[in-house]
């Protein structure tokens, strides 16, 4: 998994960093910025993406990373826009896509096509664009 993080950041200039907790330096997760590297309606795009164990679930690690991971798109990057998903009934990621301040774009959700078919297949998009971003303020 680290060696297509690392060829992500080669070719790209951003990807997946782990995420510490900084008092104790114990690895939470992960976050950053992909292209997304499926067919889909909305591709070319990039996804920002978050990852972490329960036990950081609800501390705003998520948010927090995320939004870093925004500002680099954004700011280093040069990236006009920025995509996330989740399934529907993923309230906790929906809910940082939130704080974020991505909208809802309801006419890109689709079926995720490396998922089999079942209740996990259905994927909901949202979106932000810099503009959207550095008018709110560039943070959560």
């Amino acid at each position: 998994m680290v060696d297509r993080f690392e060829a992500g950041i080669e070719a790209d200039g951003f990807g997946l960093w782990a995420v510490e907790e900084r008092s104790s330096g114990v690895l939470l997760g992960a976050t950053g910025l992909n292209r997304v590297g499926f067919a889909a309606p909305f591709v070319p795009a990039v996804e920002v993406g978050w990852r972490f164990v329960r036990a950081a679930w609800g501390q705003g690690f998520a948010t927090e990373a995320a939004g870093a991971a925004l500002s680099f798109g954004f700011d280093v990057a040069g990236l006009d826009e920025i995509v996330a998903m989740a399934v529907p009934h993923n309230e906790r990621s929906l809910a940082v896509m939130d704080r974020l301040g991505m909208q809802r774009d309801p006419d890109g959700d689709f079926d995720h096509p490396r998922v089999p078919v079942g209740p996990l297949r259905r994927h909901v998009l949202y979106r932000i664009d810099a503009p959207a971003w550095r008018e709110r303020g560039r943070s959560p």
